[in-house]
């Protein structure tokens, strides 16, 4: 069986075993399918039918325009988690908008092949500090915030490269120039 019928296949197979959220209150957000096409930065991705995704509830320093301190880095751990061809689920919050200013779908991106919260992961490992846009906490907020202080403590990440990065959940992250 050729590389992309295989794909083909598990692209459906996926498709069929996690329902896709129908947005009704009762439902039970599962998720739609996709499949990443790359990484934007450190918390946005694009898909491969060319929807932009921002990782919800999460901040990653700037790589483009004001480059900060670990910018790159928390790029690198998100191309790490998230190669092209990744197939994902993403998850909305109910807590948060579901698109942002800039057109961008707001979403938990989950690894289909394994579970894997990315926005999760990349809290636990120092790559993202936890965002709660204008104050509103999610269903991960608690786990986030733990985390992220978990992390700091640590010196993980952003938090031993950046270590005057102020830890303000409500605001974006801001680590400063790079190093």
């Amino acid at each position: 069986m050729s590389v992309r019928a295989s794909s083909a296949v598990l692209l459906a197979a996926l498709a069929s075993a996690a329902p896709i959220a129908s947005g009704s209150p009762s439902s039970k957000p599962e998720g739609a399918i996709a499949r990443i096409d790359h990484v934007a930065d450190g918390d946005t991705v694009t898909l491969t039918n060319g929807a932009r995704v921002r990782l919800v509830q999460i901040d990653t320093p700037e790589v483009y325009f004001r480059p900060e301190c670990y910018g790159r880095r928390a790029s690198a751990t998100t191309k790490t988690l998230l190669p092209p061809g990744t197939i994902v689920r993403l998850t909305t919050e109910r807590a948060t908008d579901r698109i942002d200013e800039y057109g961008r779908l707001l979403r938990y991106v989950i690894r289909a092949r394994d579970g894997l919260n990315v926005n999760v992961r990349l809290v636990a490992v120092g790559a993202a500090t936890p965002y709660f846009y204008r104050g509103r906490r999610g269903r991960y907020a608690a786990l986030l915030d733990r985390l992220a202080r978990r992390a700091r403590a640590r010196r993980l990440g952003l938090w031993g490269a950046c270590p005057h990065t102020p830890y303000r959940p409500t605001s974006g992250v801001q680590t400063g120039r790079p190093r």
